[in-house]
């Protein structure tokens, strides 16, 4: 289906226009929080997300609520194809951007982490592994593994049938399953591990972090151009160890760290002399940290001051 075929003639006369705005909008709001769930997860960033949400909205206003049997469905294939468009521009600008790219880091509410799937599929390491997918497969994996729409209405919001649409789900689910952390990963090791980092940034003593280092622990960190970071991925408990031990030097007295919930498990802010300079997520396998994502480019820090809904 096309998007002009979504579009309706609006026979609507001057007296029910308003009439159907709010039915509409209330529709819209009733599903805001999950079309905004499936755009971040499609793109890793709340930014574009919200742009998503608009466009979606523009796009639904129009729509003759009369023709349309499934609401959420209709609303999720609009926001899809929004969502698919913005993934493909999103990719050329990714290949421009300076250093290591991450996620935007969401404040997220407990309601969160206590949805494990929920919380597995909006986490740094999951947004990270569906970044390695190609858009379509990105938006099969993520309408049919996380928000277990229907073959067919996939295949209605990216323009496949529906066994087109069961090929690229199995290979997408391959492709995933190859690479994300062997186990659901646990929000008390996440926990344990980030108070071990605090303890060493307010003690300066890294020892207790240096112990719980996966031998091939990875750690990214994400300036954008716009804060110093290393600008490449930095592989090895030795060399991690070794770049954590100088950055804790650097930091002394002036920073303070405040454990939060980041996008479904357990980070941390850091300030420094009361600003906002990091977020600070895991990967934590096995009770050991096998990655490390430190997120200071600043644009992508607006969504941590406050908690973002969530939902499936």
């Amino acid at each position: 289906m096309s998007e002009r075929s979504e579009r309706t003639t609006d026979t609507a006369g001057p007296l029910d226009r308003g009439d159907r705005v709010d039915a509409a909008t209330e529709a819209f709001v009733a599903h805001r929080n999950l079309l905004f769930t499936v755009a971040y997860e499609m793109l890793g960033s709340a930014a574009d997300a919200e742009d998503v949400l608009q466009e979606t909205w523009l796009r639904w206003v129009g729509v003759d609520l009369g023709t349309v049997r499934d609401q959420r469905a209709y609303l999720v294939r609009i926001a899809t194809r929004q969502a698919l468009d913005r993934l493909r521009t999103l990719g050329r600008r990714k290949e421009s951007y300076v250093g290591p790219w991450l996620p935007e880091p969401l404040l997220t509410a407990p309601d969160v982490a206590e949805d494990v799937e929920l919380a597995d599929s909006v986490s740094m390491a999951m947004l990270l592994v569906l970044e390695t997918l190609a858009p379509t497969e990105r938006a099969v994996f993520v309408l049919r593994e996380v928000f277990d729409l229907a073959y067919g209405e996939i295949a209605e919001a990216v323009d496949k049938s529906p066994s087109a649409v069961r090929q690229i789900a199995h290979r997408a689910r391959a492709h995933v399953a190859a690479r994300r952390p062997r186990d659901v990963v646990s929000p008390a090791d996440t926990r344990a591990a980030l108070q071990a980092f605090q303890r060493a940034i307010e003690t300066g003593d890294l020892q207790n972090l240096l112990d719980i280092l996966a031998p091939d622990v990875v750690l990214l960190s994400d300036g954008g151009g716009l804060k110093q970071t290393v600008p490449r991925p930095i592989v090895g408990a030795g060399k991690v160890g070794r770049l954590l031990g100088a950055g804790l030097n650097r930091l002394g007295a002036e920073a303070s760290v405040e454990p939060v919930q980041v996008n479904g498990y357990p980070g941390l802010i850091m300030r420094r002399n009361g600003e906002l300079d990091t977020v600070v997520a895991m990967r934590v396998e096995d009770g050991l940290i096998t990655g490390f994502y430190f997120v200071r480019n600043p644009e992508k820090l607006s969504r941590v001051e406050q908690e973002t809904a969530l939902s499936r």
